[in-house]
């Protein structure tokens, strides 16, 4: 058996693009601040840190001990390369500009969800990272130049905190995973050329929500639950994490279609999950993997942001479901 690749040298050898010299210095930071984020969760517990903080953050979420301490890691840890100029996090109001001694190199920016999922962190369930790197033109980096549609990406990736850490990302070239061996501090190329089945009989969805659904969603859920005794005449699981990281990277690996669609629950809200830092890098992926990304009614990497922390419905995963669902949702418009 060969010896496996680093992430180091897959970064030296593999990572051919424009933004090659900027991405291998930005991808070493994210990777650092990933693996300080798996010992400040693996020893949460132990240091007294699994609780709720007495705050929330822009969307109104109580935020957990270890939301902050992801943040504040990601915030702390991608200033070293001197080529991101300012940051935007889940966790906070405003974008973060980077100090002008920390951001000599470049024009880059950094957005991201520094802990997704962080509900499970108390029962031992999978949680993740996000994070989406973005040109910015501008050396002094204001709220207007973050607002740029999915397509402008030019590196999107995760880390999944389950029984192994991975670090799952794509330059637009492809979709590679790396597992970390924490005996000896390096990730390793173990999941290369992700790709994402286009067929599948496994949906995750949040069912409680069922009755808040539009009514294209309701009938594509209602097909997969008759099953072989309906008209798509095999049967189907269902499965739902509550952490998009976990539900997205179960999709890679074996195929599926995850759904936060719109609902009715809070009628102001035109979704669930943030575009910048959750739907935009989640779909990039998805799509670089050979699956498909919508709210329903469109392409989610075609939406022009309006805000940084703006929500949207999300669709993705297998193709010929997510393309099922546009068609369901274009066959109630007319």
């Amino acid at each position: 058996m060969a010896p496996l690749l680093t992430i180091t040298e897959f970064l030296a050898g593999q990572l051919h693009c424009e933004h090659q010299v900027a991405l291998t210095h930005m991808l070493a930071d994210v990777v650092e601040a990933c693996k300080k984020i798996a010992v400040s969760i693996e020893t949460g517990a132990l240091n007294g840190n699994m609780g709720s903080l007495d705050s929330e953050n822009v969307q109104g979420e109580v935020q957990k001990t270890l939301d902050m301490i992801a943040h504040d890691i990601f915030i702390a840890t991608n200033q070293h390369s001197g080529y991101v100029t300012a940051m935007a996090s889940e966790e906070v109001a405003e974008i973060i500009v980077v100090s002008k001694n920390h951001r000599q190199h470049g024009d880059y920016l950094l957005v991201f969800d520094p802990l997704d999922g962080s509900s499970n962190v108390n029962v031992n369930i999978s949680v993740g990272s996000i994070f989406s790197i973005l040109k910015s033109g501008n050396k002094q980096a204001v709220l207007a130049d973050f607002l740029q549609t999915g397509t402008s990406q030019i590196c999107a990736g995760y880390a999944l905190y389950g029984t192994s850490t991975m670090l799952v990302f794509t330059t637009g070239k492809g979709v590679n995973g790396f597992t970390l061996d924490s005996k000896v501090g390096e990730f390793y190329l173990t999941h290369p050329s992700m790709q994402i089945a286009p067929d599948t009989q496994e949906f995750a969805i949040n069912m409680s929500n069922y009755r808040f659904w539009q009514e294209p969603v309701q009938r594509y859920v209602d097909e997969c639950l008759l099953g072989a005794d309906g008209i798509r005449d095999k049967d189907f699981n269902m499965r739902w994490v509550a952490s998009m990281v976990a539900e997205v990277h179960r999709i890679l690996v074996r195929g599926g279609i995850f759904m936060y669609p719109l609902d009715m629950k809070q009628p102001t809200k035109a979704g669930k999950l943030r575009l910048m830092y959750e739907a935009n890098p989640m779909s990039f992926i998805v799509e670089q993997a050979g699956g498909a990304a919508s709210t329903g009614v469109q392409r989610i990497m075609d939406i022009q942001p309006s805000g940084l922390h703006q929500r949207v419905p999300v669709i993705m995963g297998s193709r010929n479901e997510v393309e099922r669902l546009i068609e369901y949702h274009q066959m109630n418009a007319d």
